[in-house]
């Protein structure tokens, strides 16, 4: 069943775009579906630039349709890791069309919206994500502090 179809009337116009990036168009003769979202990737890094604004736009319009923070994590996760694998030339190029970032989070948005699945704070997740940044800089720092102490004796 497409994802319009299931989406609540207030999801709508949400399913529909992820559609129209993900699963719009059928190679003939197989059942792989692929959207603009697999076209646009093809233009290096401009494409994949563009494609994670546009999925950084809907998950923002799930945040306001009432995402919680775990959702919101979850689908960030999908987000970043279609934008991540989009940059490596030619099999991101591949994996662009198996990966579906926007149909994932607007499944993930339905579970939330239907069943009241994905509910919980984000914020261990964010504080995780602070204290391991601030341990990668604390690490950098010293990295180059034992450089420059090595060039500079």
């Amino acid at each position: 069943m497409e994802l319009k179809e299931r989406a609540p009337k207030e999801l709508e116009g949400l399913a529909a775009l992820a559609e129209l990036l993900d699963n719009r168009y059928r190679i003939p003769g197989t059942n792989m579906r692929f959207g603009i979202d697999a076209i646009i990737g093809l233009i290096p890094y401009i494409g994949d630039v563009l494609t994670f604004i546009i999925s950084t736009y809907l998950l923002f319009w799930m945040v306001r349709k009432g995402a919680s923070g775990m959702l919101m994590i979850k689908m960030l996760g999908n987000i970043l890791f279609d934008g991540v694998m989009g940059t490596i030339p030619l099999l991101g190029d591949l994996i662009d069309f198996r990966i579906r970032a926007n149909a994932r989070n607007v499944d993930l948005m339905l579970e939330h919206y239907e069943e009241g699945r994905h509910q919980g704070s984000a914020w261990p997740v964010v504080i995780l994500l602070l204290l391991l940044v601030i341990l990668l800089i604390a690490l950098s720092a010293y990295l180059v502090w034992r450089v420059m102490y090595w060039v500079f004796s």
